[in-house]
């Protein structure tokens, strides 16, 4: 079956349907379904409700159900505003921490400078005591000469 028959035959059918949810049948259109709960089609006249009264017992109802919820809802609400405000309800327990949360980004990369100018000062000292230059230069070397130093006296013993 070819994409096109196919499709011919989808068209058929939800053609036929329209028809048919249109009440229409065969060519011309036919009389419209009426389609109510009240309508009577045998006397073409509204049916008439029945009258409940009311010593008959209904069933549960939504209405029954919440009768007497708003009222006790405003009470609630009445007692909570009538109770002393308490400041450290409403006040969050940290009062920065919205200012932490923004700031550690910023301390991530401050720590990571700050690692590094420390390891920086750490390598002039040790040069300044072996007598090198006060530049990282001069640190690297004396690392450098140091590490040479026990090479050679681990070589020669």
């Amino acid at each position: 079956m070819s994409l096109a028959t196919a499709s011919e035959a989808r068209k058929e059918r939800l053609l036929a349907l329209k028809r048919k949810k249109d009440g229409v049948e065969g060519d011309g259109p036919a009389e419209p379904v009426i389609k109510s709960r009240n309508f009577d089609p045998e006397s073409r006249t509204l049916k008439k409700r029945a009258i409940i009264s009311d010593d008959v017992e209904m069933e549960d109802t939504v209405e029954r159900d919440v009768a007497g919820l708003a009222e006790k809802i405003i009470t609630e609400d009445e007692e909570r505003r009538a109770q002393e405000l308490d400041v450290f309800n409403i006040a969050p327990k940290r009062p920065n921490w919205d200012l932490k949360r923004e700031m550690d980004k910023k301390l991530a990369k401050l720590q990571r400078r700050t690692q590094e100018s420390i390891h920086t000062l750490i390598r002039q000292r040790l040069a300044a005591q072996k007598g090198d230059a006060d530049d990282i230069a001069g640190a690297i070397r004396a690392q450098v000469k140091a590490q040479n130093a026990d090479e050679n006296e681990d070589d020669d013993d």
